[in-house]
């Protein structure tokens, strides 16, 4: 009798060991499907990138062997939307005729032989191709186009001044450049610089900013929160008197401006330490401080700039600057 009793004790030990054995794995699977619902129902978050490559134009260039050999370099970028690439060529073909001023009748006629010729245009630029020929004109060959006669200008400059003795070597560069790739603005910056005789050369920075969730440009008005331009352009005169003390330009700020008044730049964009204001030569200050840049700190824009806009940085990070580019000797 006490045998049979230690026999089904034994064995309901055995039973109960079996049976907890059994529930421990299906209890973790169940754990482990939950859990990997629980992240397969988490959205993904899409990172907006803006990423391109730059391609110099093809253009007529004479062949010249002497040291005094004109150059003109003009290089487009070519980006994965088509939005940013028209308004940065739009934005070369502004700069250049700024530059370099051509007839409005000749724009015209440019203009008209680029949208309604595009074969012909092809077969200029790839004669030693037939198949070339037949194909659709690129972005890049339809910008050369029209970019060709600011250089034919350029070149019959080079003349005027060769024929009157000159011995400077005239020049002209133009070349975009992605500044901010991710964020809730990605820049795009123009930077051009010429010299076409004359005491000193010139250059320029323009910052061209977009929401890529919206694929549209975006100006220094859309970021401003309502009622904050006001604001703004005070933090932005605290930033020149700031800039014009620490440079050393006038013994006080009022007699600076008797002479360069301060005024709110439209060429900005959105940099580590804060909103970065862009003046061009000639535009708040002499040729000697070249490219003067104002920087707004963020911890000064928190309810000024719209929140959507606001880059995430940390208040001690953000420093009250002013700096100067100089301009290239």
């Amino acid at each position: 009798m006490m045998l049979n009793s230690k026999t089904t004790l034994a064995f309901s030990v055995l039973v109960a060991a079996m049976t907890l054995s059994a529930c421990q794995p299906k209890d973790s699977h169940k754990k482990e499907q939950t859990t990997s619902e629980a992240s397969a129902s988490e959205p993904l978050v899409t990172v907006l990138e803006l990423k391109g490559n730059l391609e110099e134009l093809t253009l007529k260039m004479p062949e010249c062997d002497g040291k005094n050999c004109s150059e003109f370099s003009v290089e487009r970028l070519q980006t994965n939307y088509n939005f940013v690439n028209d308004v940065i060529d739009k934005a070369i073909l502004k700069d250049l005729d700024q530059i370099l001023s051509i007839s409005e009748q000749l724009k015209k006629e440019e203009a008209k032989k680029a949208d309604s010729n595009k074969s012909a245009v092809e077969k200029q630029l790839t004669a030693s191709s037939a198949v070339a020929e037949n194909a659709p004109a690129t972005a890049a060959q339809q910008l050369a186009t029209q970019v060709q006669p600011y250089l034919d200008n350029f070149l019959n400059l080079d003349k005027e001044l060769k024929t009157l003795g000159a011995n400077h070597k005239i020049s002209l560069s133009i070349s975009p450049k992605i500044l901010n790739s991710q964020g809730p603005l990605v820049t795009v910056v123009l930077n051009s610089s010429s010299y076409l005789g004359g005491a000193h050369g010139s250059t320029s920075q323009q910052y061209f900013n977009f929401d890529l969730k919206k694929e549209k440009q975006v100006e220094l008005k859309d970021i401003v929160a309502p009622n904050q331009q006001a604001a703004l352009e005070n933090r932005a005169h605290e930033a020149f008197k700031i800039w014009v003390t620490d440079s050393k330009l006038a013994d006080n700020v009022e007699q600076y401006e008797q002479a360069w008044k301060f005024k709110l730049s439209n060429n900005f964009y959105l940099g580590q330490q804060g909103l970065i204001l862009q003046y061009a030569e000639y535009e708040i200050g002499p040729y000697v401080v070249g490219l003067p840049r104002l920087v707004i700190p963020y911890e000064q824009l928190q309810t000024i700039l719209k929140k959507e806009y606001l880059p995430e940085v940390k208040a001690d990070e953000a420093k009250a600057v002013a700096s100067i580019d100089k301009p290239k000797s």
